[in-house]
C-alpha cells in the first residue's frame, strides 16, 4: 500500500522555528505583498491560504487584486510601484498568469531580492523557490536515492516546469519526456487538472510528488487519481496536505530571509 509524505509534519516544524524567530523582533514585522490576477480556482484557493497562514506565523500579507481584464504594462507598474515601496519585504505575483501576459517579463520585473518564489533569472542563492524547497524536502524525508533513477515532469507552465527540471537534473535523475511517465521512479505533476493521473501513467513502485491543486464542488482534490493509483505507487505526498502547506511555509521562509538581511537581523 502506498506510503504518505506528511507534509503538514514538514511545514509545521519550519514555520515553528520562522514563528519563534519573529516572536522576538522588536521592530515592525516582514511584510509580503501578494498580486493575483484574474478569477483561477486554484490561484485564489492557494492566496486565501498563505495569507491564513501569515496571520499564524506573524506576516503580515497585503492582497492586490487586479482584473484580468488589466493591461500588461498596468501590471508592471504595480510591480515597480511594490518594488520601491521600502516597507515591502517580499513581492508574489500568483501563478499561472492569464495567458495574454508574458509570464517571464512579469517574474523579470520583480526586484529579484524581493522575489520570494524565487523563479527571477538573478533572485540571490538564498531565494529557493518554495515548490522545489518542498520537492527537496520530500525527497529527504523518504530518504530518495536519485542516482541512477528517472523522473517525468508534467506541468502547463513552462517556466515552473523548467524549473522543477532544473532541480532534478543535478541530482542524477534522467528527466523523461511527458509521454514518459509510466517509466519514471519519481513523477512530479503540476498539471491543476483533477484526478487526471491514473494508474496506467505511473511506474509500479513510483514516488508521486502531487503539486496540482483545484477546488471541484467544495472538494480540494489534486493531480492524482489516489485511490486509483495507491495499489502501485510506493510515495505520494496528499491533496490536501501534502506539497501545498510546504510550499507556504518555504514562501514564509524567504520572506524572513529577505527581511533578516535587510533589517540585519542574526
Amino acid at each position: 500500500m502506498v506510503a504518505l509524505i506528511d507534509g503538514k509534519k514538514i511545514a509545521e516544524e519550519v514555520k515553528d522555528e520562522i514563528f519563534q524567530a519573529i516572536y522576538k523582533l522588536n521592530g515592525p514585522r516582514p511584510n509580503l505583498a501578494i498580486i493575483l490576477v484574474g478569477e483561477r480556482e486554484d490561484s485564489k484557493l492557494y492566496v486565501a491560504l498563505k495569507e491564513k497562514e501569515g496571520v499564524k506565523i506573524g506576516i503580515d500579507t497585503h492582497l492586490y487584486k487586479l482584473d484580468s481584464e488589466i493591461s500588461e504594462q498596468e501590471l508592471l507598474d504595480m510591480i515597480n510601484f511594490l518594488n520601491s515601496d521600502q516597507t515591502v519585504d517580499g513581492i508574489l505575483v500568483q501563478l499561472p498568469l492569464p495567458e495574454k501576459f508574458n509570464t517571464d517579463k512579469i517574474i523579470a520585473a520583480i526586484d529579484p531580492k524581493k522575489d520570494v518564489d524565487g523563479f527571477h533569472p538573478n533572485h540571490p542563492e538564498y531565494l529557493v523557490s518554495p515548490v522545489l524547497a518542498a520537492i527537496q524536502a520530500c525527497l529527504e524525508e523518504i530518504k530518495f536515492a536519485p542516482t541512477g533513477k528517472t523522473a517525468c515532469v508534467l506541468y502547463n507552465s513552462e517556466i515552473f516546469g523548467q524549473s522543477i527540471r532544473d532541480i532534478l537534473e543535478p541530482l542524477g535523475l534522467k528527466v523523461l519526456s511527458k509521454e514518459q511517465s509510466a517509466e519514471a521512479d519519481l513523477l512530479v505533476t503540476a498539471l491543476g487538472e483533477p484526478e487526471k493521473i491514473k494508474v496506467g501513467m505511473i511506474k509500479k513502485g513510483a514516488v508521486i510528488i502531487d503539486i496540482g491543486i483545484t477546488k471541484v464542488d467544495g472538494k480540494v482534490l489534486g493531480d492524482v487519481d489516489f485511490e486509483d493509483v495507491a495499489g502501485k505507487a510506493l510515495f505520494i505526498t496528499p491533496v490536501p496536505g501534502g506539497i501545498g502547506p510546504m510550499t507556504i511555509a518555504f514562501l514564509f521562509k524567504n520572506v524572513w530571509e529577505i527581511y533578516k538581511r535587510k533589517n540585519e537581523v542574526k
